[in-house]
């Protein structure tokens, strides 16, 4: 009996890219100087994302565990960048805001983003970059549709 997978699959290449970007930033991120580490990052970019939103819907999207969130929440807190404002919603609840400092870290961030994309994507030109850009948009759509169930699916706005 063979076991072997098959490593172009779609679903390899799609997890194996992400593995590889995602180390790809962590480094960039360690380098760059910028204060933060990869996940503090990361959670800074998701709350731009969403911003406005709830600790745990921002730990939904990312995967990760509320109370690891809130950990790099606490040190996004400290440094000036977000701010935890009480939800008009829910007394118990707190929306994460980014402060007005945060535009610059996001910059930075974004600086050391565009490096790591130009390297994964060098010999592309203009409209390969454009057409890997929209068929993943449909990709994620599409598994969002799927695989989302119907009382969790919910869209998350920003606040404006």
């Amino acid at each position: 009996m063979s076991s072997r997978i098959n490593t172009d699959s779609l679903a390899f290449l799609v997890t194996d890219c992400a593995r590889l970007i995602r180390a790809a930033f962590e480094r960039r991120i360690l380098v760059a100087g910028l204060g933060l580490t990869a996940g503090e990052a990361r959670t800074l970019m998701q709350v731009a994302a969403i911003n406005g939103s709830r600790q745990l819907d921002i730990a939904s999207r990312m995967g990760l565990e509320p109370m690891t969130v809130s950990a790099f929440l606490d040190k996004l807190q400290a440094r000036g960048l977000i701010e935890r404002q009480p939800d008009p919603l829910d007394r118990r609840a707190k929306r994460i805001v980014l402060s007005e400092s945060a535009d610059a870290k996001l910059k930075q961030i974004d600086r050391e983003i565009c490096e790591v994309e130009r390297n994964a994507t060098q010999g592309f030109d203009k409209d390969l970059q454009v057409q890997l850009h929209d068929a993943l948009c449909a990709f994620r759509s599409n598994l969002q549709k799927a695989e989302a169930p119907a009382e969790v699916e919910r869209e998350l706005r920003p606040v404006d």
